[in-house]
């Protein structure tokens, strides 16, 4: 792996967090760029992992 990429430390990070978005001052739905039927997913995956702009989270859903 590069620079810049790989998991954070989610033990560090995880209860603040879930503190903030408790008292409404985070919310993680902001990151939710795109909201995709499954079947779109070797294309959304190709995007994210080139950084597209505008690629910062996806979400597959099957069935829509």
């Amino acid at each position: 792996m590069g620079p810049g990429t790989g998991q954070c430390n989610v033990k560090q990070y995880s209860r603040r967090l879930m503190k903030l978005i408790e008292q409404n001052r985070a919310n993680p739905a902001q990151i939710i760029s795109h909201r995709l039927p499954l079947d779109q997913a070797p294309d959304a995956f190709k995007h994210f992992d080139e950084r597209d702009a505008g690629w910062t989270k996806v979400v597959l859903k099957p069935g829509i």
